[in-house]
């Protein structure tokens, strides 16, 4: 049977060639009342202040109140194409600027109330907020709890329920929702638990078909499981915490963690792409790393022992009096996927403040790095983070607000409603590349690698005392093996600290066991502890097994595996997106900085005086959040440099693509259909697509008197099928048609 395809125009609609209406223009200084848009990413930005810390799920909300903004502001412009949703309002009111701001005031309020609605922590103090904004801009009749009704009409109000409305549709198909999902992995049952959690099916729901089952929990701070034979250090594995509170306070059931934005794999993003559904969406490096187990040789076996004694090695410096300078003379410019930049001689942008050198204790430095970039600034989750800095970006009066930084400027509303658009489809398209990541090859924590390791021995001196050809590799100050003449009187190891009682255990109790220099850690257990506020935790020697990351022990470490990094990956997406938008990788000036006072931190008492944060471009910025992680002792290098490395591809295509819609060009690119024949008289047609757009299919038999088979429908995915079952023995020609509107 003979059936031939064919490429036709595409068909716009009429609307797309309404003439260009010009617009107001900003100054170059933020306006005294913020624009509509900023108005509630401020509102959203303290409700996930409110909320557990969540950081795909609090992008995907990001990302999909940018969307509804963003719709609503398009709708009154004919060259912008809606992503989600896209109309074109006819005639343009009189009051341009203000029906835009009401319409996004309305779409944004309907996304936000229905996304932080109960059980959602904080909802009532959120909900209440979102109500008390949008009666105070439009009355107390605007809206009735988000649920007004939804209608074909032309009024801003309406246009901006309709698009939010849509914006809630289209989110309910995308993939995060599916309450399904499996939330767990198992672990071999273990002496000291009853029961071991059930591992998600293999195969269907997208994990790596050579997954191994994993151990359970780590003991903090109550529960010791030990380790079993079946123990898999590639892997990750949730910790057992008897008592849990988020790192914005918030306090949560205690008990196994489960994996936290499990969902991503699926999840759909903004701009990626891929073949295969059960894949993650980018994967050049094909998964972490690996140490030797048993008969299972790995090849990258000591090169990733040598990332693991550079998280004990950073641990041990926690409290290093050395002097740094970290000013952006000495700090940052680091090509990407590196460490390796010196800073910069001076300030590259013309005009801008000269540098200074920022002297300061490594200790100092290090600790305040691991709190700040933790969890944001207040608990916003990384990309909430960078939608402060973006806002303080914008609020700084040497940021001109001219797109990728040349034309004309454009007024407030404009530049927060594409700045938004184009960060958060940034850091969603960050979560999905990540987490997908995380899901498919579930790499290890350091917590994990550092007590299996240590538990085991020594892999450096086979003659030596505890060898183990997977244990830890030795070095002099960081990780050594306790032996009668470290633990002798005067020595070294005379006292090993035992971080469960709270106090020193003579070192010949531990003799032959690995110890490493490290942070000890809060107190473990319920017996008197020195408060935060008065006691600092020095480093000490203490038994590798025991090992902790430098974090609060409510928390300790993320629930969700480590390879890539999410704070490297959404950091440099939004550094990408940033440095696109302004048309510079400098902070206007060429400088940025936070300030953090002498004893403000949370984690343990410090730092000893005032530190200043400074960076001098969006990167330096977004690699000091990567090597934050691996002070803080979450992450390994690889999951760092991995992670920035994809941040910018995604980052990148994400800015791209939203650019594509702002400027109407993403109706300019080409779409093939393709044809697969199932069977004698069934055919299936694909096609690619664009979110927001229409499409309808159509056949004939002669290439004249074309009949609608598929009816007009607005798409939210990145593919378009038709299956015809009718196909006949003769020729039959298929139509693919798209516009912009019904």
């Amino acid at each position: 049977m003979p059936i031939m395809k064919m490429n036709l125009a595409k068909i716009h609609s009429l609307r797309r060639w309404l003439p260009i209406v010009a617009l107001a223009l900003a100054t170059t200084t933020a306006e005294a009342t913020p624009s509509a848009a900023r108005e509630w990413n401020e509102l959203m930005l303290a409700a996930i202040r409110r909320n557990v810390p969540n950081p795909p799920a609090h992008a995907r909300n990001l990302f999909h109140t940018a969307v509804a903004m963003y719709d609503a502001w398009a709708a009154y412009d004919p060259v912008p194409l809606g992503y989600a949703y896209n109309e074109k309002i006819t005639p343009l009111p009189v009051d341009l600027e203000a029906a835009r701001a009401e319409a996004v005031s309305f779409a944004a309020y309907r996304v936000l109330r229905a996304r932080f609605a109960s059980p959602a922590a904080g909802f009532a103090t959120s909900l209440a907020s979102f109500d008390a904004k949008i009666i105070a801009l439009y009355g107390a009749g605007a809206d009735t709890n988000g649920q007004g009704a939804v209608t074909a009409g032309t009024t801003p109000m309406e246009v901006g329920r309709r698009i939010g409305q849509a914006i809630l549709t289209w989110g309910a198909s995308d993939g995060f929702s599916i309450t399904n999902y499996p939330q767990a992995y198992t672990t071999g049952v273990n002496g000291n638990m009853a029961t071991a959690l059930a591992m998600s099916v293999l195969g269907n729901n997208g994990e790596n078909p050579s997954r191994s089952n994993m151990p359970l929990g780590l003991g903090l701070p109550l529960i010791s499981l030990g380790y079993t034979t079946d123990t898999n250090p590639n892997l990750w594995q949730p910790l057992a915490l008897s008592a849990s509170v988020s790192q914005n306070g918030i306090p949560t059931p205690g008990g196994i963690q489960t994996f936290v934005g499990v969902q991503s794999l699926r999840t759909t993003p903004f701009s990626l792409s891929r073949t295969d559904p059960l894949k993650p969406w980018v994967d050049p490096f094909g998964g972490p790393s690996k140490i030797t187990v048993g008969a299972n040789v790995s090849p990258t076996d000591a090169a990733f022992k040598a990332q693991v004694l550079g998280v004990i090695r950073a641990s041990s410096q926690l409290n290093d009096t050395d002097t740094v300078d970290i000013s952006p003379l000495s700090f940052g410019n680091n090509p990407l996927g590196s460490d390796s930049g010196t800073g910069r001689a001076s300030n590259p942008v013309p005009g801008g403040p000269a540098y200074s050198p920022n002297l300061v204790a490594r200790g100092d430095f290090v600790r305040v790095l691991a709190e700040f970039w933790a969890d944001g600034p207040n608990s916003e989750t990384p990309p909430g983070h960078w939608h402060v800095l973006a806002n303080q970006v914008a609020d700084n009066p040497l940021c001109p607000k001219k797109l990728r930084g040349v034309g004309a400027t454009v007024n407030d509303l404009e530049w927060d409603i594409k700045t938004y658009f184009s960060v958060a489809a940034s850091t969603h398209d960050a979560a999905c590349a990540a987490w997908a990541l995380k899901r498919y090859y579930s790499g290890p924590r350091p917590i994990t690698l550092i007590r299996y390791m240590g538990a085991r021995g020594q892999s450096s001196d086979p003659m030596g005392p505890s060898y183990h050809p997977e244990g830890l590799p030795l070095e002099s100050g960081v990780v050594e093996v306790v032996t009668p003449a470290t633990y002798a009187v005067g020595e070294r190891h005379e006292q090993i600290w035992n971080m469960y009682t709270n106090q020193y255990d003579p070192g010949l109790y531990h003799d032959g066991e690995v110890v490493v220099k490290s942070w000890p850690a809060e107190h473990m257990n319920n017996l008197p502890a020195p408060s935060i506020a008065t006691h600092q935790s020095h480093v000490t020697w203490m038994l590798a097994k025991d090992w902790v990351p430098f974090q609060r022990k409510t928390f300790n470490t993320p629930a969700f595996p480590g390879y890539i990094s999410g704070h490297s990956t959404f950091s440099r997406a939004s550094a990408e997106a940033l440095t696109l938008l302004t048309g510079s990788p400098y902070f206007p000036g060429g400088f940025a900085h936070h300030t953090y006072a002498a004893n403000s931190m949370q984690i343990d008492l410090g730092p000893s005086t005032n530190i200043d944060l400074q960076w001098c471009t969006y990167y330096d910025a977004a690699d000091q959040a990567g090597q934050s992680r691996r002070w803080g002792g979450i992450h390994v290098s690889e999951d760092d440099y991995h992670g920035r490395i994809i941040g910018s591809q995604v980052g990148i295509s994400a800015f791209t693509l939203a650019e594509k819609y702002w400027t109407g060009t993403v109706d300019d690119e080409i779409f093939t259909p393709n044809i697969t024949i199932l069977g004698p008289n069934s055919v299936k047609v694909t096609w690619n697509t664009i979110r927001g757009m229409y499409y309808k299919v159509r056949t004939s038999t002669t290439l004249q008197g074309w009949t609608d088979v598929a009816p007009l429908a607005i798409t939210y995915d990145t593919i378009g099928s038709y299956t015809d079952n009718a196909a006949s023995p003769e020729k039959k020609f298929y139509q693919i048609v798209r516009s912009t509107s019904p």
